[in-house]
């Protein structure tokens, strides 16, 4: 007996604006939204005691006006200090961007999407493969992003933005 498919559904809350061109994107399925519960989890435990700000998820627009962007990054931090932005939705730029990889977005999370938030100045920016259990880290140096580090299975995740945050890529994928 042949199993089918699931149909690709889409969501009009899905609608994205890259470089002036909508972009409809099919509904994450159980794994993408599970990593993405998970490091909720964890930033938010780590953001929320220390008040430095707050972490948001999708769907959210983060809208970078002045080129015609309307990003829905998987989640979303903004610090005390950009607390303006925060309005019906993200109007200006996030202090970090995490996209979780589908196998629909690889080439808008890793390219296009990389290349905006770098662009309007995302100071960290985080991409998580599911399928190689790997986080890699971004930091805006001098304008461009450098990889700060790219950590896999039970590696220790660290960042630049969260010098004491720490927790192993495993902690953050499901095990289904």
């Amino acid at each position: 007996m042949k199993t089918l498919e699931p149909p690709v559904r889409y969501n009009p809350d899905l609608t994205q604006i890259i470089n002036g061109e909508e972009v409809m994107s099919p509904s994450p399925r159980l794994p993408h939204q599970a990593i993405v519960a998970n490091l909720f989890r964890v930033l938010d435990a780590y953001v929320g005691p220390r008040r430095l700000g707050d972490i948001f998820f999708a769907p959210l627009d983060v809208v970078l006006a002045e080129e015609c962007q309307e990003l829905q990054p998987d989640l979303i931090f903004i610090s005390n200090s950009r607390a303006g932005i925060r309005k019906e939705w993200v109007d200006g730029v996030p202090d970090l961007v995490v996209e979780v990889v589908s196998p629909s977005s690889k080439k808008a999370d890793t390219i296009t999407k990389k290349d905006i938030y770098e662009k309007h100045g995302v100071s960290e920016y985080w991409i998580v493969f599911r399928e190689k259990i790997c986080i890699e880290v971004y930091s805006l140096i001098d304008g461009k992003f450098e990889l700060f580090g790219s950590f896999n299975g039970e590696e220790i995740v660290r960042s630049n933005m969260f010098k004491d945050l720490h927790f192993s890529v495993k902690r953050v994928m499901p095990n289904f």
